[in-house]
């Protein structure tokens, strides 16, 4: 059964029809928001003007004039030598000239299309485009039942398996790092998870070229293409985290040169910490932080002039208590805000994320995920990477955290729905008919919309204390337990071609026979 007519004949509680969880199409008199196509109307928030935006990146430039960026592959500093950076061989340094950055910046898009396997899952980047990505790589997996454990292979198929199931998540991520396949073979097994049990776009992480070039070969044949018909377009993507302050390490700077040569996305991520890997002020960072990405899009646009990149924003302070990271905190929104300015200011698709520091899917979960967004989604960003599943500072995967955050996600979408002000909407025969004193229950109006007027939540109960408690008195946490639950009961995998399938197992069964690839450090 293809996806489409699985979605067909499943109930879609998301938009409106009752007890469905897996955001498949809409039936007959139920909600109509498409969910696969995100756009936000509103105007970004901003917390700098746009002196001050263009005095940060004047700073950036200066940092990478004076001071550069240690980068530690022979390769990538030969690239940039080529171009006309100066690189100082004994410290692996090289200085960026603000004439080099600005040709680089002229090269880069301002929009990106990405390709599916199922053409209808496509995804456009850039403008007032959203793309939502679920959490991607941590090492554990958490549920109410199972517990806190190391993350395995079953827990990224099933993770998989939601990803694919809610039409509000638009790509895929490394949901889990799955520890009981070793890490020469885990590329090769989560890659195949990722094209046989969705249709949507994969993510390969940048741990090496024998590994990369692996992924890039499975994707090849999933879609059935050549060398030169793969870089002709973007099937998939990785995200590049600079070592802040000021380093690019082997494996990432090896990932840029790869994924630039094959003409795929990638996203420059440095991750900096206001007060432990950058100056303790939002600003600072901020500055510290583009310089970074500048550099990484620098290398891209060297490499191969064209090459899709995302602005990568992922900026946030630390508790200057116990020095780890803090999530979802008033400082993470203004950066978040700032990021968004700076990726506007370069005009490229801006990333960003959906972070919490919380241990355990509870109310600080929620608030510091909401905080997050709101930052990013009304600070405008293109890409949402950990929108579903973050916890524990992104050390563990929790199944329930992820359909909580599939609700605050689709809630976002149908905020991001027009009103409509048509007279039918504004309904002056309606208030007419009611009258004083009356109700708008069964008007005319009322019983023409009511079944898709609103949002129906995925897991908010809003019935009154009496039947919730009645009916078990459950939590939003132990809710969410039994919706994953359903929504892997209710998963049909996507309709592939046998002889993909075939290939795809024989290439793993092949390289696994080999040895793999171990991952560079």
């Amino acid at each position: 059964m293809d996806s489409e007519q699985s979605r067909a004949r499943r109930p879609n509680r998301r938009r409106g029809a009752p007890g469905a969880a897996d955001g498949s199409n809409a039936t007959a008199g139920t909600r109509s928001a498409d969910y696969r196509r995100l756009r936000n109307p509103f105007e970004p928030l901003k917390v700098l003007s746009e002196d001050e935006v263009a005095h940060i990146h004047d700073a950036a430039l200066s940092i990478l004039e004076k001071d550069g960026m240690r980068v530690l592959l022979p390769e990538a500093r030969a690239r940039y030598a080529a171009a006309g950076a100066m690189v100082d061989e004994a410290s692996e340094t090289v200085r960026l000239d603000r004439s080099l950055i600005a040709a680089a910046l002229s090269s880069a898009p301002g929009s990106v299309e990405m390709t599916a396997p199922n053409p209808d899952r496509n995804v456009v980047l850039g403008g007032r485009n959203v793309a939502v990505v679920p959490v991607s790589g941590p090492p554990n997996a958490s549920d109410l039942d199972r517990g806190r454990r190391p993350g395995t292979l079953r827990d990224l198929h099933e993770l998989l398996k939601l990803a694919q199931s809610f039409d509000v998540i638009h790509l895929l991520g490394p949901s889990i790092e799955p520890q009981d396949i070793a890490p020469g073979f885990r590329h090769l097994e989560s890659t195949l998870a990722q094209l046989t049990l969705s249709d949507k776009i994969p993510f390969v992480y940048s741990r090496g070229r024998p590994q990369v070039e692996d992924c890039f070969s499975m994707i090849r044949a999933a879609h059935g293409l050549s060398e030169e018909a793969f870089r002709s377009a973007v099937y998939t993507y990785t995200n590049i985290n600079t070592n802040s302050p000021r380093q690019l390490d082997i494996p990432m700077a090896q990932g840029i040169l790869d994924f630039a040569a094959a003409g795929q996305l990638l996203i420059i991520t440095p991750f900096t910490l206001a007060g432990a890997m950058a100056p303790i002020t939002v600003v600072g960072a901020l500055a510290l932080a583009h310089a970074e990405a500048l550099a990484g899009i620098t290398l891209a646009q060297i490499t191969r002039p064209g090459t899709p990149v995302v602005y990568g924003g992922f900026t946030s302070n630390v508790d200057m208590k116990s020095g780890s990271p803090a999530f979802g905190t008033p400082e993470y929104v203004k950066a978040a805000f700032g990021a968004g300015q700076m990726a506007r200011f370069l005009g490229l698709p801006w990333r960003s994320s959906n972070a919490t520091a919380s241990n355990t899917p509870d109310a600080q979960s929620a608030y510091e995920s909401q905080m997050s967004l709101w930052g990013a989604l009304f600070g405008g960003c293109n890409f949402v990477l950990h929108a579903a599943g973050w916890l524990e500072s992104g050390l563990t995967t929790s199944y329930e955290k992820f359909i909580l955050d599939i609700e605050m996600l689709q809630m976002f979408a149908e905020v991001f729905q027009p009103v409509g002000a048509a007279a039918s909407d504004i309904a002056l025969d309606a208030v007419s008919e009611v009258g004083p004193g009356g109700h708008f229950f069964g008007c005319a109006h009322t019983m023409e919309r009511y079944r898709s007027a609103f949002y129906a939540p995925l897991v908010s109960d809003w019935r009154n204390f009496g039947s919730w408690a009645d009916d078990g008195g459950k939590t939003a946490t132990e809710r969410a337990s039994g919706i994953w639950r359903e929504t892997l009961a209710r998963y049909v995998a996507p309709k592939r071609d046998p002889a993909v399938a075939e290939a795809l197992d024989a290439y793993v069964a092949k390289r696994t026979e080999e040895g793999g690839a171990p991952p560079i450090t």
